[in-house]
């Protein structure tokens, strides 16, 4: 059933570090669709159930083209989308693309980077122990560890991870005018062409240098698809990483869980990804009438899917609200749905199933070192999760 009371800026900020905003739990009260004033005053539709979330992802008359469709959230004027870019493109050039980049995301191929992200988690560690408490473990655990693995992936000198860690930042700050992000966008797509060049030179085993032997591609395609990979590769699990450590450390029972059964972390790290939700919604445009929960949206208008809010669905999940890393997770919304999955899920699973176990065996009596309302939040970016973790140990 719809809810009509309008919204006309998507919440995004969370009254309690760990879940949702407290507007779409209220609205997710009133039924599964709700019409919505979109900021510059269209009307369209917000999903907070979970079944009409899987629907509206599942199904390729809702398009994820830029064009016509309306910002949820009040930011500036969108930044072009580069070339190459798939996150934002339909059938059949989505497709295109995605073939490319598919055989570089196996699961033989995951398990064969496990190795390399085992050693990178433990001389991280080992930096800390050396250096000591207090720490940000944003900075010293939660950002190093992804950076390296996807420049290992990529071939991405970790040596450049100022640049980049820096114009990624910018570029998901719905704070920043669009003169900022774009200026990100063109840093970033230079240094990547820069580094194709190279590649296409002295080319090693990584992905890049197989972009960059390609023939098919043109040169702001194959940027425009390391660019993609690079953002997603590192910001996603560095979120995970820091605000499932802080989740954890707000939850000392299960806590132990992760620390003592290392058998369950597969568990666990999905019921992380469940709960926290660190990607706030996703915006589809219909292409045409489609009839969704006794709705009908309009072609040309836009649904946003509030993804933290489905994942907390008491109709799909016993006790939403309760982190439980004993429970079946299966089927939820944190790597999105359908044609769009998120590509790297298999990457991020097994960084978090490797590094927060590895984290809270070597340090057992790892504390904050502040009370949490005192944790900075990530309101402000399109990746939800703290700008720092003060903890000691």
């Amino acid at each position: 059933m719809e809810s009509t009371s309008p919204a006309v800026v998507m919440p995004t900020a969370r009254q309690n570090p760990f879940d949702p905003p407290e507007e779409l739990r209220r609205r997710q009260g009133l039924g599964p669709i709700h019409r919505m004033t979109y900021v510059d005053g269209g009307q369209g539709w917000l999903v907070t159930g979970f079944a009409a979330a899987r629907a509206v992802l599942a199904d390729p008359r809702f398009s994820v083209r830029p064009d016509h469709m309306r910002s949820p959230v009040a930011q500036p004027a969108r930044t072009p989308v580069p070339p190459g870019f798939l996150l934002r493109m339909d059938p059949p050039e989505h497709d295109r693309y995605r073939r490319l980049l598919t055989g570089d995301f196996t699961v033989r191929r995951m398990k064969l980077l496990e190795p390399e992200i085992e050693a990178i988690v433990n001389d991280q560690l080992n930096a800390m122990e050396l250096a000591g408490g207090p720490a940000d473990l944003f900075k010293a655990f939660a950002l190093p560890i992804p950076s390296q693995v996807i420049g290992e992936l990529l071939g991405v000198p970790y040596s450049d991870r100022e640049g980049f860690q820096r114009n990624a930042a910018t570029l998901l700050n719905i704070d920043l005018t669009a003169e900022h992000r774009q200026e990100a966008v063109r840093e970033l797509m230079a240094y990547l062409r820069d580094l194709l060049r190279h590649k296409r030179s002295w080319p090693e085993e990584d992905v890049l240098s197989g972009l960059a032997a390609h023939e098919g591609l043109t040169a702001d395609e194959r940027a425009g698809l390391a660019l993609l990979l690079l953002i997603a590769g590192h910001e996603t699990t560095t979120n995970m990483l820091a605000l499932g450590t802080f989740a954890l450390l707000a939850n000392p029972a299960q806590l132990a869980e992760v620390r003592d059964k290392e058998e369950d972390a597969p568990a666990v790290v999905e019921e992380l990804l469940r709960y926290l939700t660190i990607i706030h919604h996703v915006v589809r445009v219909a292409l045409e009438d489609i009839e969704l929960h006794g709705c009908v949206i309009k072609a040309g208008e836009s649904v946003t899917v509030a993804l933290s809010a489905a994942n907390r669905d008491a109709d799909h999940f016993a006790a939403p609200d309760a982190l439980d890393l004993t429970r079946s997770t299966a089927g939820h919304l944190a790597f999105g749905h359908g044609l769009h999955q998120c590509l790297g899920q298999r990457l991020a699973r097994a960084e978090i199933r490797i590094a927060l176990p590895a984290l809270l065996r070597r340090f057992p009596a790892l504390r904050l070192t502040v009370p949490p309302e005192e944790v900075p939040l990530r309101s402000a970016m399109t990746i939800y999760g703290v700008h720092e973790l003060p903890v000691t140990w």
